[in-house]
């Protein structure tokens, strides 16, 4: 239910985009993903994983080229990975493991960005908005290598039915995640022309592991720094 919402919301913006004469485009990009460790909320930086990122946006003037609504729908690809042990010379007493996990969301940002303009048909700009994701695919996947032997496996993420209209789950359980994400986005870029080039960090507000719902810390919730490159049409 929750995915046919997102997915309508993301088909009512990009139609309001095209009779309203704004730009729409595409963009993508790499991740820089991590999942938060402390009860503060911050990260490891050797846990990090390079994921990546792709989908459209629409542009949509609120205020001509000071302020703009831009809503996206993008297939994003986070998560993140624990390695131990000596990669380069692994032993029986001291093997090299490594796990990762990668969920993969449908993910809608609302955006508001506030740009100056540095030239004939160039700004810089800045925005901050909401983001609302929804799980749909992803592995977790292991290595072990003891210097004699290497062993390899993968299993797909189970998801629960979390949503946020669905308080009453059954579906739950600490090998599972939360269909549902919801977060925040800071970004930063440029507009050249029909270019955009941008830098953006999206904050998880929402525990991603089943059967967590405790308030009482930040831990195991996304971070993804993001590179983009976009095209408005």
């Amino acid at each position: 239910m929750t995915k046919k919402l997102i997915l309508s919301f993301a088909a009512l913006a990009f139609s309001f985009a095209a009779m309203s004469q704004v730009r729409v485009g595409v963009k993508g990009g790499w991740n820089l993903a991590n999942i938060s460790t402390r009860n503060d909320g911050s990260t490891d930086d050797n846990k990090a994983l390079s994921r990546y990122h792709i989908g459209l946006i629409a542009d949509m003037p609120l205020i001509k080229n000071i302020l703009s609504f831009q809503p996206g729908v993008y297939y994003s690809s986070k998560g993140a990975k624990v390695e131990s042990g000596n990669k380069d010379n692994p032993s029986v007493t001291d093997p090299y493991a490594k796990y990762t996990t990668n969920p993969q969301y449908i993910e809608i940002p609302l955006n508001f960005v506030g740009k100056i303009p540095i030239g004939a048909d160039s700004r810089l700009f800045a925005g901050v908005g909401p983001y609302f994701a929804f799980g749909v695919a992803g592995k977790n996947k292991y290595t072990v290598n003891t210097g004699v032997t290497e062993t390899e496996g993968s299993s797909s993420i189970k998801w629960d039915d979390d949503t946020p209209f669905n308080s009453g789950d059954p579906n739950t359980g600490l090998n599972k995640y939360k269909r549902f994400d919801w977060g925040g986005n800071l970004m930063v870029g440029a507009e050249l022309s029909h270019f955009i080039v941008s830098a953006q960090y999206g904050l998880g507000f929402s525990k991603i592991l089943s059967g967590q719902d405790s308030s009482s810390d930040d831990k195991a919730k996304n971070r993804v720094f993001s590179v983009s490159l976009g095209y408005l049409f």
